[in-house]
């Protein structure tokens, strides 16, 4: 009797498709198989690529978890990052999972929202599921914290330090060559009194960005009055909140540069409910250059830190730290460049001759 149309329990399920089945349709041994699906670097380039063709045409899902008994390894990474609510973040995400799949590792994420108790808890969970390394991108890691964190043998990457130990990889990025490029880019259109609004001084990033601008600030033989140096929160809010307080200055600065992008666009809010104009009043520069900020009004000059780069370098890091036979196995740094992307919401100072000749100087009722 055959099964009823109209009884979904009563429907043959469809057969499952074997390892045998791909060795089969690939002219190889199931050996070959395992080999192939497990990345064995002893496996012939042309033979492993019949089998992952194979696998393809007769629809094979590998069993992970049988894959980790016969490899020893899960081939799979963690990801932590800080926030998925800042755009840079869900960016990195992407570049991440996409470069490690292609390379075929799965990717398990979670984000700490800048929380240590978190960032412990989310480790401990990614251990139980016995991923190969992790990549703890949330830029601003407690050093108490790194240093309950690298006691694991396993590889992990960091963000800009971690101790000298050989499971740990950084990731360093060049902070001071992108804000040397902002600072020098405002000194050239005319700007002198330059304000910088940081992220939250307890975290790594947010200083050393800090310490950047105020090292390329001396450079030039520009003084910054502490006044103009305001700690945000590495969000719009905090973004919005610092603009204000340089906004109820005696003396507006002509120029501000934010530690993020997401301050910036609050420092862009927060001047868009004032009679002052970006950027004929008052240049902004961020750092980071995500999607949003090309299409901010108007668009924001920014530092970009690629979150391609970070993603190639910590997938690279991992798998460095992972695979004996990877080419850059034992190496523990990877370089981060960072570099000026100028567009319209920096200008020359307003009141200065070149701002008047070019028109970007807005004219003043009763004038």
């Amino acid at each position: 009797m055959s099964p009823s149309k109209d009884n979904p329990t009563e429907r043959r399920r469809p057969a499952t498709v074997s390892i045998r089945d791909v060795a089969q349709r690939a002219g190889v041994s199931i050996a070959t198989v395992s080999r192939a699906v497990n990345h064995i670097s002893t496996v012939n380039a042309e033979l492993a690529q019949r089998v992952w063709k194979a696998i393809e045409e007769v629809g094979y899902l590998p069993n992970t978890q049988a894959r980790a008994l016969v490899s020893g390894r899960s081939k799979m990474l963690g990801l932590i990052v800080s926030e998925i609510t800042n755009p840079f973040f869900p960016e990195l995400v992407q570049e991440f999972e996409n470069l490690a799949v292609a390379q075929g590792y799965e990717v398990l994420i979670g984000s700490t929202n800048y929380d240590p108790a978190r960032t412990e808890s989310l480790m401990r969970r990614l251990l139980q599921r016995n991923v190969d390394g992790v990549a703890v991108m949330t830029f601003g890691v407690e050093e108490d914290l790194v240093k309950k964190l690298v006691e694991r043998e396993f590889p992990l990457v960091f963000v800009d330090a971690a101790p000298d130990l050989s499971n740990i990889h950084v990731l360093k990025v060049d902070y001071a060559e992108g804000i040397r490029q902002g600072v020098q880019h405002l000194a050239a259109l005319g700007h002198r009194r330059i304000a910088f609004i940081s992220g939250p001084l307890t975290q790594r990033s947010p200083r050393a960005r800090r310490e950047a601008f105020l090292k390329s600030m001396a450079e030039l033989g520009l003084k910054v009055p502490p006044e103009h140096l305001v700690e945000g929160s590495h969000n719009m809010e905090g973004g919005i909140t610092a603009m204000e307080r340089l906004i109820a200055l005696p003396e507006l600065p002509t120029a501000v540069m934010c530690s993020n992008d997401m301050t910036a666009i609050g420092a862009l809010h927060a001047l868009y409910r004032t009679t002052h104009k970006v950027p004929e009043d008052i240049s902004v520069v961020g750092f980071d250059d995500i999607h949003l900020a090309q299409f901010m009004l108007p668009p924001l000059t920014t530092v970009q830190m690629s979150c391609r780069d970070l993603a190639a370098a910590a997938v690279e890091g991992l798998r460095a730290g992972i695979e004996q036979d990877h080419p850059r196995h034992g190496r523990r740094e990877w370089h981060i460049p960072t570099r000026l992307v100028v567009r319209q919401s920096s200008t020359f100072p307003r009141g200065s001759l070149p701002a008047l000749v070019s028109g970007t100087q807005p004219k003043r009722s009763g004038s």
